[in-house]
């Protein structure tokens, strides 16, 4: 698929005419196609991430999945560690396999287990290869000859036509860093968004430099961001990134497929925008990545620990609820252990930010401070 066919690929799934498909062509505002890194694999820029879809039925996800795909998305990417959703994925695409790119992934940390994850993907995403096989989360490169045996297992699998391509996915930056300058891998899956540091703007250019596909997840910071279009718009000034947007709701995914037919610009407006973003988030927050967990103390850290941003930035109603009342007293607990801390890829002072968290949220609830979350009145 290329850029002059992604339009007649696109007039299957789609009411608007082949004439103003054209002119959105000429208008650059039809979604970009790219190909990701040196894989080959050619999609456009704007793709499923299927993590949620575990969250609702499966007569649900599949209907989505199918959805994204008559709505031009091609490329879906899941995990061993995502409970159902390779079975979901499987159940959807089966008998039009080479209509779609799928990627999954394993959190296998020995050649047993790899195998063993392996062999039941396949089983369950009803194929007898995957398009991209991802180790998942490391906390190290791995490297042929390393003691592991890892990266000699994805050599073999790729030998015997189980995977086509071999890619990593990181949230540790600087392992992120090893792992493109490695060479050894196709693809890096990282979370990228208009939040991201310069250091992480660097590790883009450099996978740009180096011919490797990056795959952006938490485009949207694990929630905190709520201006689709904005998220959207700012990956489209990097041509080798492919975003994956986490999905499990009907009109969330149309929201998605509109930008295949009307892509949002990065104009002088929507910089503006992020800017202001920026200067409001900017300093320590909690991304939301649950390296840090779990906790000794049942802290549900990953929430709480940013719990002043999401009462503000998505509707509070919930968050404020007996439920989380429980979850955030919890901090009381904490023992400052510092586990946590030294599992956060983004070296955060967790306990320090779990109590300052604590302290917004009481007041919160004590109406000594005003919040109305996205969408309220």
């Amino acid at each position: 698929m290329n850029a002059v066919a992604f339009p007649v690929r696109l007039r299957e799934h789609t009411s608007v005419p082949c004439s103003r498909l054209w002119l959105l062509v000429e208008k650059g505002t039809l979604m970009r196609t790219i190909t990701l890194g040196s894989t080959g694999i050619v999609t456009p820029q704007n793709a499923f991430g299927a993590l949620p879809i575990q969250r609702v039925s499966e007569q649900d996800a599949v209907a989505l999945l199918r959805r994204a795909f008559e709505g031009g998305m091609t490329f879906f990417d899941t995990a061993r560690a995502y409970s159902n959703s390779e079975e979901r994925v499987g159940l959807a695409f089966e008998g039009m396999r080479d209509k779609v790119a799928i990627a999954t992934k394993t959190q296998a940390r020995s050649p047993e287990a790899f195998w063993e994850d392996l062999e039941t993907s396949l089983r369950l995403l009803r194929t007898d290869h995957v398009d991209l096989y991802q180790f998942h989360c490391v906390d190290q490169c791995y490297k042929p000859g390393d003691g592991t045996g890892m990266y000699e297992c994805m050599l073999k699998a790729k030998e015997q036509g189980k995977i086509a391509h071999i890619g990593v996915t990181a949230h540790k930056l600087e392992v992120a860093f090893e792992c493109v300058e490695s060479g050894l891998y196709e693809t890096l899956q990282y979370p990228l968004s208009y939040l991201a540091s310069d250091r992480e703007l660097e590790l883009v250019a450099l996978c740009e430099r180096r011919n490797v596909g990056f795959i952006a997840m938490k485009g949207l910071a694990g929630g905190l961001l709520n201006n689709a279009r904005a998220c959207m718009a700012f990956m489209t000034q990097f041509p080798g990134v492919l975003p994956i947007w986490g999905v499990q709701r009907e009109e969330e995914l149309d929201e998605w497929l509109a930008f295949m037919t009307e892509t949002p610009q990065l104009d002088e407006g929507m910089r503006a925008f992020i800017a202001s973003e920026r200067a409001e988030l900017a300093g320590d927050f909690c991304r939301g990545c649950g390296y840090c967990m779990p906790c000794p103390q049942d802290i549900v850290i990953n929430q709480c620990a940013r719990m002043s941003l999401m009462i503000r930035r998505a509707p509070s109603k919930g968050w404020l609820g007996e439920e989380w009342q429980q979850r955030m007293n919890a901090i009381e607990d904490c023992t400052e252990c510092y586990a946590c801390t030294a599992r956060c890829p983004y070296e955060l002072d967790v306990p320090q930010l779990l109590q300052k968290n604590l302290a917004d949220y009481r007041a919160v609830l004590a109406g000594s401070v005003d919040v109305k979350g996205a969408g309220e009145e």
